[in-house]
């Protein structure tokens, strides 16, 4: 999920930069400092888009910069559990597919890529299913349940797992052969109950 976050914090200005656009000094140190990184609690810190000083600075004895208490303006993604994410598939490895969405990087082991039995293709690099035949490689678009998250302070430090075995998920072009799936098992079904009404009317059991 994106969102706007505000923070205050305190931001050292350095001496060379005290004659210039202060709060574009700011906003040029903050983005240094914070993009990229990743908060437990937030997210992953996309932008930094706006700072704003808040008063007079502060001067540290012995330090010959100015200290600012500035308000930042941030845009971060926030993994969530159980949240379905648009992503690509960036690498494919024998135990499972990574795949990106927005900033950041996750797994979908090889046990949650589909409901079927499914062989590692070296060739392609990618997965085939045995019965379905439905693959999945390199830069294949998916839709992706998130399962499980772990953020620690960096984006190569942290871990997020997905799963794709739920009805709905997927390559888009599963989901349209489940839809056929689906609506021809329907009719299947209904031709099934109006043979046995049939069946019953003419005096059968």
């Amino acid at each position: 999920m994106y969102s706007m976050y505000k923070v205050i914090d305190t931001v050292r200005v350095p001496p060379k930069e005290l004659g210039k656009d202060l709060n574009q000094v700011i906003l040029d140190i903050a983005k240094e400092e914070y993009e990229g990184l990743v908060d437990e609690d937030l997210g992953v810190v996309i932008a930094v888009n706006s700072a704003q000083k808040k008063g007079e600075g502060k001067i540290v004895p012995g330090d010959g910069g100015i200290y600012y208490s500035s308000e930042l303006e941030m845009l971060l993604y926030t993994p969530i559990v159980h949240e379905v994410v648009e992503a690509y598939v960036t690498e494919v490895t024998e135990f499972g597919i990574f795949i990106r969405t927005g900033p950041i990087e996750g797994l979908v082991h090889v046990s949650q890529i589909m409901d079927d039995y499914i062989n590692f293709d070296a060739k392609l690099p990618g997965f085939i299913g045995r019965e379905t035949k439905k693959s999945i490689t390199t830069n294949d678009q998916v839709l992706a349940r998130t399962v499980t998250v772990s953020l620690r302070g960096s984006i190569a430090g942290s871990k997020i797992g997905y799963t794709m075995r739920q009805l709905g998920l997927g390559k888009k072009e599963w989901l349209k052969a489940d839809e056929k799936k689906a609506e021809k098992k329907s009719k299947s079904e209904g031709k099934g109950r109006k043979e046995r009404k049939e069946h019953k009317k003419k005096g059968g059991k």
